[in-house]
């Protein structure tokens, strides 16, 4: 699933924020990590599993990303609207954002279970453990880079970016404490360890493009599409899938709405601004 040429104006600015390309070179000592949308905090490993899934506010070059395109508003059976499941951390339903966090914020699921040195929630993890074994039998090496983070170290990580570059600049690379999908342990960040994991060349891979084919059928969806950061607050992240389960994820395809925003009926989430509605 390649990047078109028409996006590469798009695709050099994001690089330019984010940190996503390719190295080219040894960082200098006095820069963090690339601050991708899943970047770990200043001190972390850049070699261990990264932190949870965070994503930069739009460039301040006035033509790095063009507004989202009007999509139209889905229909009543695609939007159930604001309720006990979209609020509820425990349902595979749940919608946390930018402006819905989680409730309690310290929530943690009941039971996580290991895939591959990575956990999450039973169900998930049963999906990603048939999800990878159907990637590689297709020959692409699909690897689970990062799944469930907990409120507290996705306050660590936060915070070693608050202290690095000060609060509104880490809320260009880190989701705050409570706001993190990672956190439902239904998200997943997948790569193929070819180095695009957690970068925007990782779109221009096999794996990537499986996994927006096929992910649906193992109840996963590319959660943050390319240019509807308006409506989802973060960047474009191909390697971010969430679990809703098959038939959420396929409804969700057949919808024809790219985010899980407007699939749930609920408004969109730019920032930490006023709540949702919903």
């Amino acid at each position: 699933m390649g990047v078109p040429r028409s996006g590469a104006l798009l695709l050099a600015a994001a690089v330019l924020v984010a940190g996503c390309a390719p190295d080219t070179g040894p960082t200098p000592p006095a820069a963090p990590p690339a601050p991708t949308a899943t970047s770990p905090a200043p001190s972390a490993d850049p070699s261990a599993d990264l932190s949870p899934t965070t994503s930069g506010a739009p460039p301040t070059t006035p033509d790095a990303a063009p507004a989202p395109s009007p999509t139209p508003s889905p229909s009543p059976s695609h939007a159930p609207g604001a309720g006990p499941d979209l609020d509820d951390p425990a349902s595979l339903a749940v919608v946390v954002n930018k402006r819905r966090p989680l409730v309690p914020e310290g929530w943690a699921p009941a039971d996580l279970e290991d895939v591959e040195g990575h956990l999450l929630r039973p169900g998930a993890a049963a999906a990603a453990r048939g999800m990878l074994a159907a990637a590689r039998a297709d020959g692409v090496p699909l690897r689970i880079v990062s799944g469930y983070r907990s409120w507290t170290e996705q306050a660590g990580t936060y915070a070693g970016w608050v202290a690095r570059k000060g609060p509104e600049a880490a809320d260009t690379v880190s989701a705050r404490p409570g706001h993190s999908e990672h956190q439902t342990g239904l998200a997943v960040d997948v790569g193929d360890g070819s180095g695009c994991d957690l970068r925007v060349c990782f779109a221009d891979t096999a794996a990537a493009a499986w996994v927006a084919e096929h992910g649906p059928e193992h109840g996963f969806v590319v959660r943050y599409p390319r240019g509807e950061h308006g409506t989802t607050g973060y960047w474009y992240e191909p390697w971010h899938l969430r679990y809703l389960g098959p038939e959420r994820a396929r409804e969700l395809e057949r919808s024809g709405v790219p985010t899980l925003e407007e699939f749930s009926g609920l408004g969109p989430a730019p920032d930490y601004g006023t709540p949702a509605p919903g």
